[in-house]
């Protein structure tokens, strides 16, 4: 018995509810038809504000994800590159190579970087731009360790770097030491000359901004250089 009034009285309340909001939106629908000629500019601004409140909130919703998502990305690709060992890097091709290079460089922040990955672009393998804007044009040579880039090559680069490609920043990665000539060339012109000991601290996190004071700097003496070439020759 007291179950089925208080059934009741819930019930009663819940009408009552009902009631006021059916007759609450009844008074404002007959308002509304009433001084319609009135209220209609106002009703029609609130919803032209609403609608662009509505847009902004979607906009800044998907900008606030896609960024999340470039974040997430960016950090699992600064995760995969750093993992690589020298050796890893050696087993790659050359194509292998360049999207290697392109990782890192994604990893520093630098942005727009694509790999052409094909031949007869000379020398711009990988383009892109660092953090400040600079425009960013990289050469990838994927030699065996043993081997050294030789002056040729990079007399190349320098042809082409700045005059056709129009860098601000020109880089030379190589998987290999420089010979004293094209080091010499690279250090002359202004080219960032990444050879392997270089190469192995852009790998390990060193940023690309912080390898630039570094150029020319870091293959060791001769006496150091035939060592490696007996270990990686062999």
């Amino acid at each position: 018995m007291r179950k089925r009034k208080r059934l009741s009285a819930a019930r009663r309340r819940y009408e009552a509810r009902r009631n006021g909001l059916l007759g609450a939106g009844g008074v404002g629908l007959l308002v509304l038809v009433t001084f319609w000629s009135d209220i209609w500019p106002y009703v029609v601004g609130a919803a032209v504000l609403g609608g662009a409140g509505g847009v902004a909130w979607w906009l800044r919703r998907t900008d606030r994800l896609v960024r999340g998502r470039d974040r997430r990305w960016r950090e699992q690709d600064a995760i995969r590159a750093g993992r690589r060992s020298l050796a890893e890097v050696d087993a790659m091709s050359w194509q292998e190579f360049e999207r290697y290079v392109a990782e890192l460089c994604r990893r520093d922040g630098c942005t727009d970087v694509e790999v052409s990955g094909r031949s007869g672009d000379l020398g711009a393998d990988v383009i892109g731009r660092l953090p400040d804007g600079r425009r960013l044009v990289v050469q990838c040579k994927h030699y065996a360790p043993h081997r050294s880039v030789p002056s040729g090559d990079m007399q190349k680069f320098v042809g082409t770097a700045w005059l056709h490609h129009e860098a601000d920043v020109a880089v030379f990665a190589a998987t290999c030491p420089f010979s004293r000539a094209a080091l010499a060339l690279a250090v002359r012109h202004g080219i960032l000359a990444v050879h392997r000991d270089l190469l192995g601290q852009w790998n390990t996190g060193t940023p690309l901004q912080e390898l630039l004071p570094l150029n020319g700097t870091g293959q060791g003496d001769r006496a150091h250089r035939r060592r490696w070439k007996d270990t990686y020759g062999k």
